[in-house]
């Protein structure tokens, strides 16, 4: 079975550009990965960030439908309880009811919570506890997560900004997600019973997913719920095969998907030759250091700018889990890391996304993929063929 590409868009700020220019690149982009054959373009959300334009994620995922023709488009995703349950009905449900067959509800679960607990830890002094070591799997590069200390206060003032209010009890997710799924299969009823009309959710042409990064929480409502589940290995490598066995084990079937679904994520750069690759992932570890230590992802740096950058020990090994399982290389190179992927978690469907400094470098990297991927497919197809 040949396991479809997707992409997922965090519209990234360029260097010297503005939030506008990003979301012009992203519409480009989804309109080239369309044109390559991609199955679905996914944004992110993202808020407070000075490199990253997708926050309202609804209205872009609009965009980028009324853009292209076919490509499935979706979230990846709406964070709950940023966003209420009513809200992420109905906004997809708008755009479902004008692009019916093509978007999909990608959920995921924001524990400001957790997040706040750790603002108020990253200061204490303490010292962090050393870390696993790293372990392969069948040719998959499993590293541990590192204890990075940052300021994490923008989360604070995000609870500001949103009204929220971290003593109150943690929301429900499983609730939540529950509340989205009755308001779309029109069977939203008040407390006293009575059926709630929700236009256009009620009834919208649209999949709802979950997305996860562990083991946790998100992997359990997706089984339980009978859901599709997005796994996490370009945020949490490590995590990845724990979190596709929760998934799977957990799962029960439902109307909307008799048995298990996994989509997995890798972070990726293809260029045509090794060091062009490298040249241009180099600022990545920049990035991932600025969100991990509170900074926030601004505006991609330039591989010269990489190249000038000092780092101490501590820093890299903060980065490192990233760096190392981003796949970097020639198109033949990142395609057999994703194969790789793949087969060790049994991946229905892959979820690609890259971050460049120049637009025109992310555009010739989705189209390498593509056609790289498509060509290992084609050749996989036709030894079943013979075998069979």
């Amino acid at each position: 079975m040949t396991v479809p590409l997707s992409i997922l868009d965090l519209s990234p700020v360029p260097a010297d550009g503005t939030a506008a220019h990003a979301l012009r690149n992203s519409i480009d982009l989804a309109r080239v990965a369309e044109r390559e054959g991609y199955r679905r373009y996914w944004l992110a959300e993202h808020h407070l960030a000075a490199g990253v334009a997708s926050s309202a994620t609804a209205v872009l995922v609009a965009l980028v439908a009324a853009a292209t023709e076919r490509i499935r488009v979706g979230s990846g995703a709406v964070q709950l309880p940023l966003t209420t349950p009513l809200q992420a009905a109905e906004q997809f449900g708008t755009v479902a009811a004008l692009h019916p067959g093509r978007v999909d509800l990608g959920l995921g679960r924001f524990d400001l919570h957790r997040l706040l607990r750790r603002a108020g830890e990253s200061h204490d002094g303490g010292s962090a506890p050393p870390a696993a070591p790293s372990r392969e799997v069948d040719g998959l590069l499993l590293p541990p997560a590192p204890r990075v200390r940052g300021d994490l206060s923008t989360y604070a003032h995000l609870a500001d900004l949103l009204g929220l209010r971290v003593d109150d009890p943690p929301p429900d997710y499983a609730a939540q997600v529950d509340a989205i799924l009755g308001f779309v299969a029109g069977a939203a009823r008040r407390p006293d019973g009575y059926p709630l009309t929700v236009p256009p959710a009620g009834g919208a042409d649209l999949d709802v997913w979950v997305l996860g990064t562990g083991p946790g929480t998100s992997a359990e409502v997706a089984g339980t719920r009978g859901l599709p589940f997005a796994a996490s290995y370009h945020l949490t490598p490590g995590a990845v095969l724990d979190a596709v066995a929760a998934y799977r084990a957990s799962f029960r079937p439902s109307a909307r998907l008799a048995v298990p679904h996994v989509m997995v994520s890798a972070d990726v750069v293809v260029a045509p030759t090794q060091e062009r690759a490298e040249e241009l992932a180099a600022p990545y570890a920049q990035w991932v250091l600025d969100i991990r230590t509170g900074v926030g992802a601004r505006p991609y740096a330039t591989p010269e700018q990489a190249r000038a950058r000092v780092w101490t020990d501590a820093e890299r090994a903060g980065v490192a889990d990233r760096v190392d399982t981003q796949f970097v290389g020639t198109p033949d190179a990142v395609v057999e890391r994703l194969a790789t992927l793949a087969r060790v978690t049994g991946a229905d469907e892959l979820l690609v996304t890259t971050i460049t400094t120049a637009h025109a470098d992310r555009v010739r990297s989705t189209e390498l993929l593509a056609r790289a991927w498509a060509r290992r497919s084609a050749g996989v197809s036709e030894e079943a063929s013979v075998v069979s």
